[in-house]
């Protein structure tokens, strides 16, 4: 049958045994990891080992959302807490240096935790562009309301990930900034003119296009397609992402399960796939509902099982060596002072080298 387009979570800090037959049955491309399923570090070693062995691949992708500020998976007290990306714009409004080195080695730091636990992608960074009135879903996990530093600074991120031989996911393309709801619980419904949003919330994703991973908003786009969110929208995939964009990395759907999307859960995966995605996501590790994916499920083939062996061989080496004690002392260190209430000048005693 071979390897399923499908990247799944399971339901505690552990596999069942049910849940690693099915795994080893159905061979899904990747695993995706949350709060519930990370206790300490010895634990999600094992769980991420008992995936890998379960499907039988020693490089099956697993990932997490370890983006820092309110979506940051693992925390205190096992792994460092890490700020919100919007921390980074505000270092970057003192010294544009520091701010883009500071965002690089947020990202270096944040790989080092996860190749540690054999976590090799992250859903990160975000790469959306807020304006003024959205839904705060996004807020300060965007890094700026300037698509500019949007994208520089998400290249620092991605930048430090890689280094540390964690893949980035860039998200959610072609963008969610402007979105005035929460697609968790409804369906967003973007009515800006496309030239509004080819300037600016495409921006960072065309500056971004070498990126090996993106995933997807599930947000209507009234102007390219209004009748069905960008995950199921073949005319947006198309037309945006893989025309204007410009964007031929592997893209794979926000989480089937979110509100915003109608339908089966097997027919919302089937739509994703017709749409033009390459992999579908499913996050809450309820085995019923994979089992229903399962059964629409496609195999890893074509150009979606080019641009995973592409992706994953952007990360086939050791990390860059890097002393991280010392680096996270310095990245709080600069941090504290940005922080405090008179931080000018801070950046001249902190040009960093990662």
């Amino acid at each position: 049958m071979g390897v399923q387009a499908l990247i799944l979570g399971c339901a505690g800090a552990q596999l069942s045994p049910d849940e690693a037959a099915f795994f080893r049955d159905l061979d899904p491309w990747g695993l995706i990891l949350f709060r519930r399923n990370c206790v300490d570090a010895d634990q999600v070693r094992r769980l991420t080992g008992d995936f890998r062995a379960a499907v039988g691949r020693s490089d099956a992708p697993v990932l997490i959302d370890q983006e820092g500020g309110r979506v940051q998976r693992l925390g205190p007290p096992h792994w460092p807490k890490y700020p919100p990306a919007r921390a980074f714009s505000r270092i970057a409004a003192n010294d544009p240096f520091v701010g883009r080195e500071m965002a690089r080695l947020g990202g270096r730091l944040m790989a080092h935790d996860l190749r540690a636990l054999g976590i090799t992608v992250d859903c990160a960074p975000v790469l959306d562009v807020p304006v003024p009135g959205a839904h705060d879903v996004i807020g300060d996990r965007a890094f700026s309301l300037d698509p500019r530093e949007v994208a520089n600074l998400g290249r620092a991120v991605a930048e430090g990930l890689l280094a540390g031989g964690v893949l980035p996911v860039v998200k959610h393309i072609p963008g969610h900034g402007r979105a005035g709801a929460d697609s968790h619980k409804d369906l967003p419904i973007v009515d800006a003119p496309l030239e509004t949003m080819a300037a600016s919330d495409f921006l960072p994703f065309r500056t971004l296009t070498d990126m090996p991973l993106a995933m997807t908003a599930h947000v209507v786009y009234a102007a390219i397609d209004a009748r069905r969110p960008a995950t199921t929208s073949r005319t947006v995939l198309r037309d945006i992402v893989r025309g204007l964009i410009g964007y031929d990395g592997l893209v794979m759907t926000d989480d089937l399960s979110m509100n915003a999307l109608d339908g089966s859960l097997g027919e919302r995966a089937q739509a994703a796939y017709a749409a033009g995605c390459d992999v579908v996501l499913h996050c809450n590790g309820r085995l019923d509902e994979m089992r229903e994916i399962a059964g629409r499920a496609r195999a890893l083939a074509g150009k979606a099982k080019r641009r995973a062996e592409a992706a994953l061989a952007r990360i086939g080496h050791a990390p860059d060596p890097f002393e991280a004690m010392e680096a996270l002392g310095r990245f709080q260190d600069v941090l504290a002072r940005a922080e405090a209430p008179s931080s000018t000048g801070f950046a001249a005693d902190h040009a960093l080298s990662v």
